[in-house]
């Protein structure tokens, strides 16, 4: 009997009046599978994860979790997922405790809402307070915690660093990493690729509602010619030759040569024949960067829609207005419930 993959759409499309803002997707995420889902601001990345949670409807081609159809069988979607949506809302006036109390209730599952708290990073006396003195960063974690009531088979994790500081993104790390370990597939959308980069098993870059590239961030490497810089240090000018086809753009200038390694063998590869003429005294590697790869496959389509104009956050750090977490500011909210999949519901 065939497995289904814990995420898959075909031919996924969704258009509003005369924008297309999916256009013919078609993706697989498997179990235990850590997938992170990018784009610049306006691909359809948000309107494709709104879909697989039930929020919008397609207007054409299907989408299932784990083999049930997310609109006609949303009771058992629900009952596998957790999801920490962009924009949630809490009950400003109820602790951050009560709030994952009442997911276990929703959920009818026996977590220890104190565990899981402690999990996310909240302190007792933090999850005592209302979540109307949260700050953005406190309530991310509180949404997190919300999301892993009854150890979901899927995360659905839509920009979950935002708000974080360092500790609170080095735990989010941790968190992912260990689901997947449990066979919890993972999926996350993000404009921190650093955060993208240090987690995912495959990326999928959507740019203006089409899926232009799926693949391990090695695999695109390859698929661009993009390679890495590899650079040595050497005592004289080397006599070789390279006749391969993985090693290109080689060059030699006062004692350094530089080369571009289409594939991680080529790398050892040039070493090795370099040494055989003369002696190596040091060697950098620079590999080529997602933040590139992303570039490569969305900058050519830029600025052809208005929201596909702006700019993707590629920075390796959280959000520059991330709060440390912890005291005086408000979060946003809206006043809506913990939802049957133990998230929080998203307003629109």
């Amino acid at each position: 009997m065939t497995v289904p993959p814990a995420v898959e759409t075909r031919n996924l499309t969704k258009r509003y009046g005369d924008v297309t803002a999916v256009d013919g997707v078609d993706l697989q995420v498997e179990r235990g599978e850590v997938f992170g889902f990018l784009g610049p601001n306006g691909a359809g990345k948000s309107t494709t994860l709104n879909v697989l949670l039930d929020f919008v409807t397609p207007t054409e081609g299907s989408a299932t979790v784990f083999g049930h159809d997310v609109r006609e069988e949303r009771a058992a979607v629900r009952e596998r997922i957790g999801v920490v949506p962009e924009n949630y809302g809490l009950y400003d006036r109820i602790s951050g405790r009560r709030h994952v109390e009442f997911a276990v209730e929703l959920k009818d599952a026996t977590d220890d809402p104190d565990a899981l708290l402690d999990r996310v990073g909240l302190s007792p006396s933090e999850a005592a307070r209302p979540t109307g003195e949260y700050s953005t960063g406190m309530s991310q974690r509180l949404a997190l915690a919300i999301a892993l009531v009854g150890s979901p088979d899927l995360l659905v994790l839509d920009e979950p660093t935002s708000g974080l500081d360092p500790n609170g993104v080095r735990r989010l790390r941790e968190i992912i990493t260990s689901e997947a370990a449990d066979d919890t597939a993972v999926f996350f959308s993000s404009h921190v690729l650093g955060q993208v980069r240090a987690v995912a098993d495959r990326v999928g870059i959507m740019n203006r509602g089409e899926l232009v590239a799926v693949d391990t961030i090695d695999g695109l490497r390859s698929e661009l010619d993009i390679g890495a810089r590899v650079t040595l240090d050497v005592d004289d000018s080397p006599d070789v030759t390279f006749a391969d086809d993985a090693i290109t753009d080689v060059t030699v200038a006062e004692g350094t040569l530089r080369a571009t390694c289409l594939e991680p063998g080529a790398k050892l590869r040039l070493l090795d024949r370099v040494r055989e003429s003369v002696s190596v005294t040091d060697v950098r590697i620079e590999e080529s960067s997602l933040e590139d790869l992303f570039a490569s496959y969305t900058e050519a389509d830029a600025g052809g829609e208005a929201d596909a104009g702006a700019e993707a956050d590629v920075g390796d750090e959280a959000d520059a207005g991330a709060e440390p977490g912890g005291d005086g500011a408000t979060a946003q909210t809206n006043g809506t419930a913990a939802t049957e999949s133990g998230s929080v519901e998203v307003d629109g």
